[in-house]
């Protein structure tokens, strides 16, 4: 298939818009909830016909709830393995739903899709065969926490979840049983790592129950400074306990991050400018450049901007660079699949060009 973005409101991508408290270090807040439907198997022992039953009556369900009624359906077992890497860049789909993890030439999960709205996804057979998630531009858990449990009870009005008195709701993995949800944001750490106190704060998060990831969650690596911070059980907790504890803990790290880039504009001044300049120097001017180190140089050249030491360049055109130069993003803008090397030359290109046109810097 030829996957239509036009489809998809906004592209799926309101949560770059750098709205929102404290939209310069925190990136975007997800709820995601965790459902299947009574009287099916769980998706990783289900035959690939009973997950097309499950498909069937979710798409038809959708078609009588106000939230998801105009949602964009996407097959994305039909999408080429290009137009699923795309899907998982804008975390609209997960690296399993998507087959990501059995390599690039992999098919998709077997009657997997995706429902879209402006405001929520719902992923359809992944681990769960509901996995209903929203994003929220900034730090604001408590939006999306009001919008998941809308639209949960929405969908839950038309179909039978499995759910247990002792244990509330049951999933394929344990420690998604209870709640079934789990709240993250994706929050940007670069003062902490250029102060060295990185380490404290995650060993801290660990101590309270939280965990981390990377940009693209569980099994995906820290690129740029990006953490993706968020509970680590459900079960014997209620959704609210969950969300305040996350929002009470990402408060403190917010502080010291604001502090520590205090420190170094007071300690450092001088070095730190001139380091995230040559990050700016490198991305306007580079023919050839590869994805890690794109991530690494944007990384600084966000916390440029958001010292204002980049006056003239938005957070939101940073936000926008982290996602477009991925590669399936690159390759979907070429038309075609690209190589590594060509991959390399056309994020050079995109990255130059973004910045001619929109940083507009002092002479």
């Amino acid at each position: 298939m030829t996957l239509d973005l036009s489809l998809i409101p906004d592209g799926g991508l309101h949560w770059l818009a750098a709205s929102g408290e404290h939209a310069g270090i925190v990136l975007s807040s997800r709820i995601r909830l965790a459902r299947n439907l009574a009287g099916f198997a769980f998706p990783p022992r289900a035959r690939e016909g009973e997950r097309l039953r499950v498909l069937h009556q979710l798409r038809s369900a959708a078609g009588r709830v106000p939230s998801l009624r105009d949602a964009a359906c996407i097959r994305v077992d039909e999408c080429t393995p290009q137009e699923r890497q795309l899907l998982h860049e804008r975390h609209l789909v997960s690296r399993e739903l998507a087959g990501l993890e059995h390599g690039p030439g992999a098919l998709g999960v077997a009657a997997g899709a995706v429902l879209l709205t402006g405001e929520a996804g719902v992923m359809v057979n992944e681990e769960d065969h509901i996995r209903l998630q929203v994003f929220r531009s900034g730090f604001d858990i408590a939006g999306a926490l009001r919008e998941s449990e809308r639209l949960d009870r929405e969908l839950g009005a038309e179909v039978p979840y499995a759910w247990h008195r002792e244990f509330g709701y049951l999933t394929a993995c344990p420690t998604n049983t209870g709640t079934g949800m789990r709240a993250s944001v994706l929050i940007h750490l670069p003062g902490l790592v250029l102060t060295q106190e990185i380490a404290k704060v995650l060993q801290g998060l660990q101590h309270m129950g939280l965990t981390y990831r990377g940009l693209y969650g569980e099994g995906s690596d820290v690129l740029g400074n990006l953490f993706q911070i968020s509970n680590q059980t459900t079960l014997g907790r209620s959704e609210d306990e969950l969300a305040d504890q996350l929002v009470r803990v990402v408060r403190r790290v917010i502080e010291r991050e604001e502090e520590a880039r205090r420190v170094l504009l007071r300690d450092a001044g001088y070095i730190i400018e001139d380091k995230l300049w040559r990050a700016f120097g490198t991305l306007r001017h580079a023919r050839t450049l590869p994805a890690d180190e794109a991530m690494n140089l944007l990384s600084g050249v966000r916390l440029a901007a958001g010292l204002n030491l980049l006056p003239g360049l938005s957070v939101y055109t940073l936000n926008k660079l982290l996602i477009f130069s991925q590669t399936a993003h690159l390759a979907h803008a070429e038309g075609r699949v690209l190589t590594e090397g060509e991959a390399n030359l056309a994020r050079a290109k995109y990255v130059r060009t973004v910045l001619a046109n929109e940083a507009k810097l002092p002479g």
